[in-house]
């Protein structure tokens, strides 16, 4: 038995959204920094699909068709979008992530927070080794 023509339509649908959308659209192509760092692209992909049809009686009209098999009428559609999210970050012994949104600001500060802390540490350190005068000895009478 031959496949309905709504199935072959749908088939082929399938097959060119399956083309447009693989691993390589959501996971971009790495790209090496020349200090070595990489950086990977990161996108949300949300792909939507219809497909629709009807058979139609024509018998009693002479349309070139065998008396008793029905016309079909259908169409589909479907439609892909692609919205970078960030970057994956990978160097200097680690790996980050760089969102695309208006929340970079705070992901930002949070990355940088440990590096704020220890200068301010190594700051206060070097005051107190300057403040603080050697131990003298004291000799004992």
């Amino acid at each position: 038995m031959p496949e309905h023509p709504i199935e072959v339509l749908m088939k082929t649908a399938m097959e060119s959204i399956k083309e447009m959308v693989d691993v390589n659209t959501v996971i971009g192509d790495p790209v090496e920094t020349p200090d070595g760092t990489v950086i990977i692209p990161v996108s949300r992909v949300a792909c939507g699909f219809a497909a629709g049809g009807g058979e139609f009686d024509l018998t009693g009209e002479n349309d070139g068709k065998e008396e008793g098999i029905p016309a079909f009428g259908g169409g589909s559609g479907a439609g892909v979008s692609v919205k970078p999210v960030g970057f994956l970050v990978v160097g200097n012994g680690q790996v980050r992530m760089l969102p695309v949104d208006g929340n970079m600001v705070v992901d930002r500060l949070i990355d940088v927070a440990p590096q704020v802390l220890s200068q301010i540490q190594s700051m206060f350190g070097r005051d107190r080794e300057k403040t603080t005068p050697p131990a003298a000895s004291v000799p004992v009478q």
